[in-house]
């Protein structure tokens, strides 16, 4: 039995390896559905709103995930922004509460980290959320703040923080008094400053309040703060604007926060960051003309950039909140605060309803949250499958595990066959947020994950994680030109392909362990550009931040030839490609000479075929070049190609993997889906199918599945890619193919297998049926019968669950049938005359197998689950049959004539065996033979496994029930 797995795992992994041709028509693959496996546990949510009339409704903005609505009190969430929005990055949302069927959305969040998504537009709902207009704004990049008018949902302000990267005209804040069809640009400090919030005052929208704010992400450092900064009001409704400061901090301002509140109309709240100590939170009691500093408290500024929130209650102006690292109530006007509850740390927003203030949205970077009790209880966060993720490897269980470093969270392991729905589907392994989470191929158990350059060996079985940190040295609050070795916070971690007890992780140097972390060996020189003025200290001109999120000139990318030892790849993450062919003795910088310095080597492919083929993807976004670089090789770096047409030049790439059955079938993941190429990159279409807009950070391909993580919207699986291996056999789109099925595994969590094929041309009816070797059918669909199959021109696929026929209906209940045995099967397509025909495996779990399960085992369960099925149709059939003449009976009793004396004994007899087949009506009755039968067949056939002794009992007492009840009705009918 184990020779026999060992050669179906050897099958398994064949396939048709054909030349590759290009597919300009790829999406009229309309049957291919990406499906999302969670986590469901949600990611960071920067902006959120709510209805004063409908307090059960709420929408959230995600930093990748789009816009989500509930309309249970957040017990569950539905994304609303799908197929409308061009960026899925979200800054603001507000609701027109006199006809809340209206909704605007500012794209681009706020919280300006690296790895921030920028916004492209203002986008309007006049039937709250089912579709969406765009209204223009694209190159505004973040918006930080929009605000209705109260009297009139087509006049609206918009506060256009900008483009974080870099200089654009587009900054500022933005009018429009016609829904949007037009937009002024009211008030422009400069291309590097813009606005970052809006207040109405409360009775009066002519005037209004703005924060201006300088912000600008670079590679290396935060840059929040300058002379511009400050608070604008205007009482002519935007036509001319005056800076506000009487009682202000002065000399360069950062971010700020503004708030009001309609029970105390002439009050201004502002929450400031500023030099010399200068920055806390200030009120204005005269519509902004002075204000009084109420405190300096520091965690109202911690981590501004990322931060500075102030709320007030709507009735209350004594009762404050401040979102930051923590959340903080003051309820006496700032003088003092205290901590409260979130479901997680990191806070960003809040909407109070004016009518309920107990009653409001918070947010932060978990997700979005409900109370209705003033914070002391909170709705749950794990109905939310917005998690951002970095990276994605798999494990060798069946069916297969994903793992990643969550932002924001720890790192997460997932089934691949698992919804993601629940917190007890998932699992913490190591590490943290920033990941990656690398299991050991050979034990899955052992998971090599990293926290912010920190390596860690964790034991799924002991729950323990063994630290092996590679200079052991703590990094934060260093300036990078100080330290011995320069983690990024995403240091990547590789387990060799040739050796699974070596395992490469990376600083400015490439190191390596043979003993799971003990000993650590250094195997390059720094292998990055190492520009000096880059090495600073981040965070300026006012707050330092320095969490090793901006160290610059680190190793970002590894990667080793599948094909040839020693052959290893690196990248960095402000530019240089370098390569050794002699396990790390001596190195190569082969970084192509049109490369543009300073960008990101997101991910380096070493090709599966070729040991001098490569590709790498770099990104520059973070130095506002949004082209995309996608490069190739095929002699070991000494060329480049640039491979990226098809791409449009505004997707930066962010990862890129070559199929490992089929040369030159590539994928590539970029900051808005994922495109294909099947001419090995020179060109490129679009991969989307159902897939949201959002950047795809790493690509596997795995068991002929292609498997996705996202910044934004968690884990996607494309199931079976194997028929774009065979694309060529449909010729230019007429000839019918059945492509050939892939083998599969039969294990308790694994769904079943597709089976793919294309048609040229409509059919009147088409066949499908799967014999064993034996030629026997075991299942059957028909494009006109109860498994029906499409029939039209195209590519389709069904799923075939691995069962045979299952019983005929009894009363209200439908039984699937057993599965099939591991073995291999043979698909026949029928379409007219003509016979396709392919054939696949069905391999059993390893798992079971050596958990003791035998091939015997299998089909001693499969064998006895028929007999149980078959005698489920002979009971239901003979059920039927006394139901026909029982219900005879007693209409003919019901008449005028009555029944005969033979009759009603009859009459009486047939009851008798009815209630011995049928369960009665009623609370807790006893299941009679029917259900006796049913409860059997689910014992059976309910898992993998052998057959328990009182299982084959039992079907023998039940068949000679069967029998007798049979013999007794064909007596009576005599």
């Amino acid at each position: 039995m184990i020779k026999r797995f060992l050669f179906s795992i050897s099958v398994f992994l064949l396939t048709i390896c054909i030349s590759a041709q290009d597919v300009s028509d790829i999406n009229s693959f309309d049957e291919f559905e990406y499906r999302n496996v969670g986590p469901s546990r949600g990611g960071r949510v920067t902006a959120v709103a709510g209805i004063e009339s409908d307090p059960s409704t709420y929408y959230m903005g995600a930093t990748g995930g789009g816009v989500w609505k509930t309309t249970d009190y957040g017990r569950s969430w539905g994304n609303v922004s799908d197929g409308y929005f061009s960026s899925p990055s979200i800054g603001s949302i507000r609701v027109f509460q006199a006809n809340p069927d209206i909704v605007y959305v500012g794209t681009g969040s706020d919280g300006i980290r690296s790895n921030v998504i920028i916004g492209k537009g203002v986008y309007r709902s006049d039937d709250a959320g089912k579709s969406w207009k765009f209204l223009g704004l694209g190159e505004t990049g973040q918006i930080g703040a929009v605000i209705i008018d109260p009297s009139n949902p087509d006049r609206v302000f918009i506060a256009s923080i900008g483009n974080p990267f870099g200089p654009n005209k587009e900054r500022g804040v933005y009018r429009t008094e016609d829904g949007g069809q037009s937009w002024e640009n009211v008030l422009f400090i400069s291309e590097n400053t813009g606005a970052c919030d809006l207040e109405f005052h409360p009775l009066n929208p002519d005037i209004i309040y703005a924060s201006i704010w300088t912000v600008r992400r670079k590679p290396w450092t935060i840059i929040s703060g300058s002379e511009e900064g400050g608070i604008y009001k205007s009482t002519d409704g935007g036509n001319t604007w005056n800076q506000v400061s009487n009682g202000l901090p002065s000399g360069i301002i950062g971010k700020s926060d503004l708030a009001v509140c309609p029970a105390e109309p002439d009050f201004l709240y502002v929450l400031m960051e500023a030099e010399n100590n200068q920055g806390g939170l200030y009120i204005s009691k005269d519509k902004g003309e002075s204000f009084e500093l109420a405190g300096k408290h520091s965690f109202l500024l911690d981590r501004p950039f990322y931060y500075t929130n102030i709320d007030v209650d709507p009735g209350n102006p004594d009762i404050i909140y401040s979102n930051s690292t923590g959340f903080y109530r003051s309820v006496n006007r700032g003088k003092n605060w205290e901590r409260r509850y979130t479901p997680h740390g990191d806070n960003h927003d809040m909407w109070i309803n004016p009518s309920f203030p107990d009653i409001y949205i918070q947010s932060n970077d978990g997700g979005a949250n409900i109370t209705l009790n003033g914070g002391v209880t909170w709705s749950s966060q794990n109905n939310q499958t917005t998690a951002e993720l970095y990276q994605v490897n798999v494990d060798d269980q069946v069916p297969y595990w994903l793992y990643a470093g969550q932002q924001d969270n720890s790192t997460v392991a997932i089934a691949s066959a698992s919804d993601g729905r629940t917190e007890s589907s998932i699992m913490s392994v190591g590490g943290c947020e920033t990941g990656p989470a690398v299991p050991k191929p050979g034990n899955h158990n052992i998971v090599y994950s990293n926290c912010k350059g920190r390596f860690g060996r964790y034991n799924k079985i002991t729950k323990q994680e063994k630290q092996y940190y590679v200079g052991a040295a703590n990094m934060y609050g260093h300036n990078p030109a100080d330290l011995k070795y320069r983690f990024q916070r995403v240091a990547p971690i590789l387990v060799s392909p040739h050796n699974p007890g070596i395992v490469y992780h990376a600083s400015q140097y490439l190191h390596r362990t043979k003993d799971e972390g003990v000993t650590w060996e250094t195997i390059s020189p720094d292998l990055t550009a190492f520009e000096p003025d880059k090495q600073i200290i981040s965070g300026s001109p006012i707050t330092r931040d320095i969490t090793g999120e901006e160290f610059y000139s680190t190793i970002y990318a590894i990667a080793e030839s599948p094909r040839k030892e020693g052959v290893i790849w690196t990248g960095a993450n402000d530019g240089p490609v370098y390569v050794t062919r002699d396990n790390g003795e001596t190195w190569k910088n082969v970084t192509p000479e049109d490369l543009p310095p300073g960008g990101r080597v997101q991910h380096i492919e070493a090709s599966p075929h070729n040991p001098a083929k490569a590709y790498f993807a770099l990104s520059r976004y973070l130095l506002d070049d949004w082209i995309s670089y996608i490069y190739k090789t095929e002699d070991y770096g000494e060329t480049w190609t640039r491979i990226t047409s098809g791409i449009p030049e505004n997707e930066p790439a962010r990862v890129l993997r070559e199929d490992p059955f089929m040369e030159g079938l590539l994928f590539a993941g970029t900051e808005s889906g994922i495109y294909m190429s099947s001419d090995d990159g020179a060109s490129w279409n679009s991969f989307q199918f159902n897939l949201p807009v959002v950047p795809v950070t790493d690509i596997k391909i795995f068991r002929n599945d292609l498997v996705l993580s996202t910044m934004g919207r968690s884990f996607w699986i494309l199931d079976d890619i194997s028929p774009l291996r065979q694309l060529s056999r449909i010729g230019e789109g007429s000839i019918t193919t059945l492509f050939s099925p892939v083998n599969t595994f039969r294990s308790p969590s694994i769904e079943g297998l597709y089976i793919n094929y294309y048609l040229g041309e409509d059919a009147e009816n088409i066949k499908i049926r799967i014999e064993n070797t034996d030629g026997a059918v075991v299942m059957d669909f028909d494009s006109e019968g109860i498994r029906p199959v499409e029939k039209t021109k195209g590519f389709h696929r069904v799923m075939w669950d691995l069962r045979t026929y299952g019983p005929a209906s009894i009363g209200r209940r439908q039984s699937r049938g057993p599965k099939v045995i591991p073995a291999r099967y043979i698909v026949i397509l029928t379409v007219g005359d003509t016979e396709y025909k392919g054939t696949m495996e069905i391999l059993p779990d390893p798992a079971l197998i050596a958990d003791g399960l035998s091939f015997d085992d299998y089909k001693e369960q499969f064998d006895i689950s028929v007999k149980i099925v078959d005698l489920i149709a002979d009971a239901g059939k003979l059920s039927s049959d006394i139901e026909g003449i029982f219900k005879d009976l007693n209409a003919k009793k019901e008449s005028t004539r009555g029944l005969s004396k033979k009759d009603s004994r009859l009459l009486t007899s047939i009851g008798i065996l009815r209630d011995k087949l049928v369960t009665a009506q009623g609370a807790y009755t006893q299941p009679m033979l029917n259900d006796q039968l049913r409860y059997l067949y689910s014992m059976v056939s309910a898992t993998d496994q052998k057959v328990g002794n009182d299982a084959i009992i039992r079907y023998n007492e039940l068949k000679d029930m069967v029998l007798s009840i049979k013999i007794s009705f064909e007596d009576l009918m005599d």
